[in-house]
């Protein structure tokens, strides 16, 4: 059954449109996620359909009885001094909220109200506060941020919704709330609509994909994984489409300019047809380019980048890290991973220096350069342009050794003049966040840390961001909540796992809890001869042993690995045989330098050789066990 019909909707802020005579249903059940391009439309298209913006043409038919609730990211002004009670009972209107609270410490008692509407309403809110394990009698600001999401969760299933609107659920939460926001979700029967970065939540939730692209809203009745499957394909046929369309009105425009002879013969007709090509081609608006993020590495940081001894650090009378030790060596990708106030930020702080640990030592490498990545952005001067932000005011900056001009480089950020100048006030979550990195991109760094990077990027960014760093040969420090963004670029893992205890774990997230639910089975009386995932220690202890047994298949992350190691172990046997080569000419030896750096590049060949030898059978036997 039809909930919502949007119908010949058009909207525009500038000159081009974000929504372009777009026609939508919304049925009961359905689980939407709308995906598209930053700056495309998409939290437009949720304030529309909650009725917050209206439309500059077309209709909205809103079904009886429809009830529209909208999530809100932030706890409103004004109201983090309330208690929660009040808060959440302000989803039904901030009139009754007042009521209730009034009627309910005014010496009226349970029975004297019971049967009547405000003693049902004041159950169905204690209900809802209770379901998402709060506190009604809690003030709101002494609430963690994960907490405060929930606050405002329960404030709009207040008003009893039976289609709920979700802008970025999951930003700035923990991965165990992230989690409890899934799980919560995936129980309630409500219609959800909802936009997000976040992918495991999309493949968790979505029946359905609204996609946004340059004004034309598409819908997709299929899981996530499906649609992206046909919208490749639904790309590449319309590339196709629109080369034979350029190819045939070139002919045309050849055509018509021929000669004197050409002209008093040609065709009126096929002029029409030629003017009807050249107004559809002008209407035609180009696909958004990819961001094109390249990292500058001029200088390799030592072997061994960052090493923490036996290091102890409390704060505020919380013992946040005991006894810690781990040795982060150069190409590593590690994650670090804990609820919101654990002490991850605390962590990278000693790794970096920049707070003494108080016991213990943390010694850094040699030849260190490191960029940071703060989620808060606070390296951003909000009193410039976005473009001043990246140049410090030059028109020039120099990037891999080439000057380029300013508007250039931010291009490949995908910020086009007009946005690079605008003062970054006007920009969109997303758009800061790739500033940041267009900002982070022009200073030489072996050592990336990245605080919570994926806020607001739009889903293509980010895997691009995921390519960036797997091609990045230098040191990556994450901390993020995106399950799979961890998968797929985590080396190893760092899990901040409370009381002051931290564990390290081989691979991603996916690792890390198959290795914890082995843990659980076997306290449980589970199969002990089960183990999904390693430890950073048991596999140093163990790194002879290959016959762990493993009952998880790899995390997406490793199995890639697995996957491209015999396609890089082929290529350093055939370095190996060219170098053998080299060495076997009598001639090389009249050349005591060529001779000296032959023989060096052979001896680091073999030791990578050696190396990916042994991350395979290790790769191998966690796989097949």
């Amino acid at each position: 059954m039809a909930q919502i019909r949007l119908r010949n909707i058009s909207l525009a802020f500038g000159p081009d449109k974000l929504l372009d005579k777009t026609d939508l249903v919304v049925d009961t059940g359905d689980r939407i996620a709308i995906l598209g391009r930053n700056g495309q439309g998409k939290s437009t298209l949720l304030k529309v359909i909650d009725g917050e913006i209206d439309a500059d043409e077309g209709e909205i038919v809103r079904t009886d009885g429809v009830r529209i609730a909208r999530l809100q990211q932030e706890v409103p002004s004004g109201e983090d001094n309330r208690d929660v009670f009040e808060v959440v009972a302000s989803g039904i209107g901030e009139h009754a909220a007042q009521a209730l609270r009034e009627l309910e410490t005014n010496g009226y008692t349970e029975i004297e109200l019971e049967g009547t509407d405000i003693w049902r309403a004041t159950a169905d809110i204690k209900s809802i506060i209770s379901r998402l394990e709060l506190d009604a009698e809690s003030r709101v600001s002494s609430l963690s941020g994960g907490q405060k999401r929930r606050v405002m969760l329960a404030r709009a299933l207040a008003a009893q919704p039976n289609v709920l609107l979700m802008d970025e659920p999951t930003n700035h939460l923990d991965i165990s709330s992230v989690i409890w926001l899934e799980e919560f979700l995936s129980k309630l029967t409500a219609t959800l609509i909802f936009v997000t970065h976040d992918r495991t939540l999309i493949r968790k939730l979505a029946n359905r994909i609204i996609d946004i692209d340059r004004g034309s809203v598409t819908s997709w009745n299929h899981p996530y994984d499906k649609f992206l499957q046909l919208r490749a394909e639904a790309l590449a046929a319309a590339e196709t489409a629109e080369k034979l369309f350029d190819k045939k009105l070139k002919q045309e425009e050849t055509w018509i300019r021929q000669g004197i002879k050409a002209r008093r013969t040609r065709n009126e007709g096929r002029v029409r047809a030629l003017k009807k090509l050249r107004e559809e081609r002008a209407q035609r608006r180009a696909q958004i380019g990819k961001a094109e993020l390249n990292i500058q590495t001029e200088s390799k940081s030592g072997k061994i980048v960052f090493k923490l001894d036996k290091i102890s650090h409390g704060l505020g009378g919380k013992q946040l890290i005991n006894n810690f030790s781990t040795t982060i060596m150069r190409d590593h990708k590690i994650a670090i991973i804990g609820p919101n106030g654990s002490g991850k930020t605390t962590l990278l702080k000693i790794i970096l220096g920049q707070l003494a640990p108080d016991q213990g030592t943390a010694t850094p490498g040699t030849n260190i350069e490191v960029a940071y990545f703060d989620q808060l952005r606070n390296q951003l001067d909000e009193s410039k342009s976005a473009a001043d932000n990246v140049s410090e005011g030059s028109d020039f900056i120099e990037v891999h050794g080439q000057r380029k001009h300013i508007m250039g480089y931010m291009q490949e950020f995908l910020f086009d003049p007009e946005r690079a100048r605008a003062p970054i006030t006007k920009l969109s979550g997303g758009e800061r966040n790739r500033l940041l990195l267009a900002k982070l991109f022009t200073k030489p760094a072996n050592v990336l840390v990245l605080d919570e990077p994926t806020n607001d990027l739009d889903v293509e960014t980010l895997e691009l961001l995921e390519y960036t760093l797997l091609s990045f040969t230098g040191t990556v420090l994450m901390v993020s909540h995106d399950r799979e963004f961890i998968d797929n670029i985590a080396t190893s893992t760092i899990v901040l796992e409370g009381n002051g205890k931290l564990s390290e774990y081989v691979g991603g997230y996916t690792d890390y809890q198959n290795f914890a639910g082995a843990k659980a089975s076997d306290k449980a009386g589970g199969n002990r001869n089960s183990a999904p995932s390693k430890s950073k220690e048991q596999l140093t202890d163990n790194n002879k042993n290959t016959t762990t047994k493993k009952a998880a298949k790899l995390s997406y992350k490793l199995q890639r690995e697995l996957d491209q190691l015999p396609v890089t172990i082929e290529k350093l046997e055939a370095e190996k045989t060219n170098i053998e080569e080299q060495l076997a000419d009598p001639a090389i030896f009249k050349d005591t330098d060529k001779l000296q750096k032959v023989q060096n590049q052979y001896t680091e060949t073999q030791t990578e050789l050696d190396q990916a030898y042994s991350r395979w059978e290790e790769l191998e036997s966690m796989a097949n066990p």
